[in-house]
This record gives structure tokens, sequence and C-alpha cells, in this order.
């Protein structure tokens, strides 16, 4: 005689039997026997954006300019400009001591100034915000990018730029001397105009 405990529920697995398994989902494969649940001992995500920090000296894996690079340079480009006002001072010089030099070499040395003002002007701001490269920057293979994009910065920048090396100057000239040691070789200036130099050398 067979004792009856009531009704089996039918969701319930008879004695004996193993429990259901949970099937995945339509036309997909079920995992293999002993494989960990998905996502176990998987590497973690990248950051937002799949960016990854460059090394110091480094932007975007790309070189950048060491500072005796970025000094060489701001001299060629300064000497170059400096030509026709150097001129100018050989024509004041060659006055006599106490005597006033004439109206038109005072013309004269006050264009030769001009001209060195437009050639800086020229080279550090149409030339380089157009290319990146300013004519001591050609010579020694450097491109000044924006941080954003990697592209050059244009003309009106470039000057807003040359006039910020004033925050260089302002702390003991300390500024001109931070790509030294800055992870990223920015001066102050390039730090608040968000640019770098690159080497291509």
């Amino acid at each position: 005689m067979t004792q009856g405990y009531g009704p089996q529920d039918p969701n319930q697995p008879g004695y004996g039997q193993q429990p259901p398994q949970a099937q995945p989902p339509y036309g997909g494969q079920p995992p293999p026997y002993g494989a960990p649940p998905p996502g176990y001992g998987q590497p973690p995500a990248p950051q937002a954006g799949g960016y990854v920090a460059d090394q110091a000296g480094y932007y975007m894996g790309r070189t950048l300019a060491n500072w005796p690079q970025r000094v060489g340079a701001y001299l060629i480009d300064y000497l170059i400009a400096a030509i026709p006002a150097f001129l100018a001072v050989i024509l004041f010089s060659g006055t006599d001591a106490g005597e006033t030099p004439s109206a038109g070499a005072g013309i004269v040395a006050f264009l030769l100034y001009l001209v060195s003002l437009g050639i800086w002007i020229y080279n550090r701001s149409t030339m380089m915000g157009r290319t990146g490269q300013s004519w001591g920057k050609q010579v020694l293979n450097l491109r000044l990018v924006r941080m954003a994009d990697g592209q050059p910065m244009g003309g009106g920048m470039c000057f807003v730029r040359d006039l910020a090396h004033i925050l260089d100057a302002i702390p003991c000239y300390i500024g001109f001397l931070f790509p030294i040691w800055d992870a990223r070789r920015q001066t102050f200036a390039d730090k608040v105009m968000s640019t770098v130099v690159l080497s291509e050398g």
C-alpha cells in the first residue's frame, strides 16, 4: 500500500531527479560545463573615451620638444627679427657724442624698428598660426599645436600666446624654465592656451 502525502507540486523535481537548469536565451549557446559566469576574471574596462595616459615627455603618443630645443628655436626667431633693429642701432651709433641725429636718420631708424616688429609678428603669429612652425621651429623640426586636436592654433591665438608669455616672466622668469621638469614640457603660457610643442625630428 502506497502512503500518499497529498498531490505533488509539478514544479518540484521528483526524488533522485536533477533540478532543471536555467535555459539560455532563444538562439543563444549554453556556457560549457565548468565555465565561469560571464564577466568573471575579465580585465577592467578602459577609461571613458578609451584614453590611456601618456608618459612624461609625450602627448597623444608624440614626442614633446625638450627645453634646449625650445630655447634654440626662440633664439633663431629673435635673431632674425632683431636684424633690422640692430641696423638701426648701428645707424645711431655713427653719430658723435652729444650730436643730435638728423630727422632723416631718425625716420630710417623708426622704420627699421617697425620692420623688426613686422617680422616678429609675421613669423611668430601668422606663419606659426597657419603651420605650427616659425622659422626657428622649422630649423629644429618643432611644431606648436592645440592640445584639443593636435592642429595649429591660428594667427590670432598665436599672438595672444606670445602676450601670455608675460606670465612666464612675472615670477622671476620661472615660467620659461617650467618645461625642464613639467611632464608636458609646457610654459605657463602653454598651460593657459592649452598648447604643446612637438618634436618631429
